[in-house]
């Protein structure tokens, strides 16, 4: 709902005086809710008798402050979205419950005082595992058991060291960072090259002041030395750190390389987490005890008090944009957030976005290049593989399959990457050519092997795997297609003599799984790594040599205007995996379309170059960055309700504004619902938002806004939803 509700507060709840943020609980209809208080007003717009009593008063001081209400007003009114529900996001589970949650003291985890040298040799031979456990807990004493876990430990072997008296559990009251001098670990401090010493120095002195830096830096380059480097001054000036991931999977390789420079509180925000666990992070940071928040998207919401400088890595990263609900942009406010605390915001990628590419080129925000590797690696080779002039097995080139095994002769190891999760992408019957299809989204059921499922990707739907054909009653059933989970079983076979491991959302659904996995390859327990597209970027794979992608083709035609730039990102950062120590790496990219200009120009010049053509081509066609989008979005049970639902918004006369649409979505059946969407495009973004301001005035005249679920996406990425 998109407007605010007016109560009164009772005589007996009126000290001390009740303050805008504050969380109470109010009836709302049959139910009590917790609300929270935008503000006050000692005569009200509405006649008294209509308006509720506030039931109670939460005491637990967890309550917005003025900055971050302000903060989230900002984003409400800007993504055009109901305001409660823009709230409802910033609040943790638990206190968004009119159950109010135990708020103790975090337990955390210390070495125990007085172990004998020998004793800690002992447990070195005989557990190496659970010393290097007691190691980490000794250097830095306080630690969560959400951070061992993300750093890859279990819970047996906390418990082992736990029970052999190395380590003990106890409450650690809060208390407000402070910097101390063995707040850093000097002796994992790296000396910085000429590029990167210009830029910590750029950072360093506007740190007491709103300014925004993109980090443009090649894979390797060192782009996390440079936040390491510029975090120092800000934690040493007693200010929090707040750093954005797109991703869980890149959490643990940088909480690694964070706990290794930083004796200092570290709390981590991301959805692998539980109701409690982000809790803790939520209460660290609004009671100053966290230095360093790291999460994904959402944690640009944290209520840190004393904020002094935000990290967006890989910002031009699709996950940072939120796809449903209230669909914000993680670097986008962060940006804004950082303007209105009067602080730095850093942004980093190997592959910018065109739209913050085009903010550096034009002066808006710092611009840092890093165009040399870290250390003696090399930037890796990229060779494309023709695969209509090959002889294919399993999905591999005779060329590919090649050079697999002379890098594994080598004692290398191997990514090979397809983006595609399951064991194959569809199943169909080789008499009657019955496809099994998700009768919900029109879209053929992913098979799952291993669980012996057909699963939807779109809508989770499932199903067992028919040993029929329901058509014709063949029992000639076979999968169509490859995905990761094929893939594995295949490369099994061509190479019994290696290990292999398969990294993707179903192998690392349990907690700490990834974490787990990523430790093993670092330890070269496996030659070859299968993986999606959680492995293409962040990740630092020392002896990785080779990197193979399997598929790229589709991006090459799409319709939706960015798919070529977010193909040429995923390409150049997958192919950033390979050679990132001395050793030199090479990138085989098997397609159909060798000749495509997007492909070569790639290969031969370099992202950079395709990034600069890209702006060119924007600026002609008038699209982002260089003009402004909304996209309304309308679903409903029959197609032709959503298509005069928007049809009839598109009549409006809207000033400086163009419409394209109303159209079918890419896949225009999800989950039993027909969607369409309507694309609103301006020159100017005032005259875009004043536009999309009408637009909504205007749905509670439309005839059809009953009948059809709508939401406005303010800068959508994807039109392809």
């Amino acid at each position: 709902m998109r407007q605010l509700f007016t109560y009164q507060l009772p005589e007996q709840l009126q000290s001390p005086e009740i303050t805008a943020g504050e969380r109470v609980i109010v009836p709302f209809g049959p139910r009590q809710l917790v609300a929270i208080i935008m503000a006050t007003q000692a005569e009200p717009d509405i006649e008294a008798s209509k308006i509720k009593p506030i039931l109670s008063r939460l005491t637990d001081n967890c309550h917005f402050s003025p900055s971050l209400l302000h903060f989230l007003r900002i984003c409400a009114d800007y993504y055009h979205h109901p305001i409660g529900d823009v709230f409802q996001q910033a609040l943790p589970v638990l206190l968004r419950q009119i159950k109010q949650p135990d708020i103790s003291d975090p337990k955390l985890w210390f070495a125990c005082d007085d172990i004998s040298d020998e004793t800690i040799g002992a447990l070195e031979k005989k557990a190496p595992k659970q010393y290097d456990l007691y190691r980490l807990i000794a250097s830095h004493q306080g630690l969560s058991w959400v951070e061992l876990r993300t750093l890859g430990f279990s819970k047996a072997q906390l418990n082992a060291i736990r029970d052999k008296a190395f380590v003990k559990e106890q409450a650690q009251p809060p208390s407000v960072y402070q910097y101390q001098p063995q707040v850093l670990i000097e002796e994992n401090k790296h000396k910085l090259s000429t590029e990167q010493a210009v830029i910590v120095s750029a950072i360093n002195e506007s740190l007491d002041k709103f300014s925004c830096h993109l980090i443009d830096g090649v894979t390797g380059s060192g782009k996390t030395e440079v936040y390491l480097q510029v975090m120092e001054q800000v934690l040493a000036n007693n200010q929090q750190v707040l750093v954005l991931v797109p991703e869980i999977g890149l959490t643990p390789q940088t909480l690694i390389r964070f706990e290794q420079r930083f004796n200092a509180p570290i709390f981590l925000h991301h959805s692998g987490l539980n109701d409690r666990e982000r809790l803790d992070t939520y209460l660290a940071a609004q009671q100053g005890n966290a230095a360093i928040v790291i999460g994904t998207r959402s944690a640009i919401f944290s209520p840190l008090q004393r904020l002094g400088l935000i990290i967006v890595d890989e910002e031009h990263d699709n996950s940072l944009k939120q796809q449903d609900s209230f669909r914000y942009h993680g670097r986008d406010i962060a940006i804004l957030r950082a303007r209105q605390l009067n602080i730095p915001v850093v942004l980093g990628s190997a592959t910018p976005s065109l739209e913050s590419l085009q903010n550096a080129l034009s002066g808006k925000y710092h611009y840092h290049q890093l165009l040399r590797r870290a250390g003696k690696s090399t930037k890796a080779k990229i060779e494309l593989l023709d695969v209509a002039q090959q002889q294919m097995e399993y999905g591999l080139s005779g060329t590919l399959k090649h050079a697999i095994k002379q890098t594994l002769a080598r004692g290398e190891q191997v990514l090979i990457f397809l983006n595609r999760r399951g064991f194959a992408p569809a199943i169909n019957c080789q008499e009657c050519h019955w496809i099994a299809q998700c009768q919900r989204c029109n879209k053929p059921y992913t098979l799952h092997q291993g669980q012996q499922l057909l699963i939807c990707h779109h809508c989770t739907s499932q199903k067992r795997v028919p040993h029929q054909c329901p058509g014709c009653g063949s029992i000639r059933i076979v999968p169509i297609g490859q995905g990761t989970e094929q893939l594995q079983q295949r490369i099994n076979e061509l190479f019994p003599e290696y290990s292999v491991v398969r990294i993707d959302r179903d192998s690392t659904r349990r907690k700490g799984e990834l974490a787990k996995l990523l430790n093993e390859v670092t330890d070269k327990k496996h030659q070859l790594m299968i993986g999606t597209q959680m492995l293409a970027k962040g990740h630092h794979f020392p002896d990785v040599t080779l990197v193979a992608i399997l598929d790229v083709d589709g991006a090459l035609f799409s319709y939706d205007f960015r798919a070529a730039e977010q193909m040429a990102q995923l390409l150049v950062q997958v192919a950033g995996r390979a050679g990132r120590e001395s050793k030199p790496g090479k990138v085989l990219v098997q397609t159909s379309f060798p000749e495509h200009p997007l492909l070569q120009d790639l290969v031969h010049n370099g992202y950079h170059h395709f990034a600069r053509q890209a702006l060119i081509e924007r600026k002609q066609a008038y699209l982002p960055p260089f003009s402004f989008q909304a996209l309304f979005r309308a679903e409903a049970n029959y197609p032709s309700y959503p298509d005069k639902f928007l049809r009839a918004l598109s009549d409006l006369e809207l000033d400086g504004c163009e419409f394209a649409g109303p159209m079918p979505a890419a896949m225009e059946k999800k989950a039993g619902k027909y969607r369409f969407h309507l694309i609103v495009q301006s020159k100017s973004r005032k005259l875009l938002h004043q536009g999309v301001y009408a637009l909504i005035a205007a749905t509670s005249e439309n005839e059809w806004h009953k009948k059809v679920r709508w939401s406005v996406d303010i800068d959508p990425q994807d039109l392809s939803w």
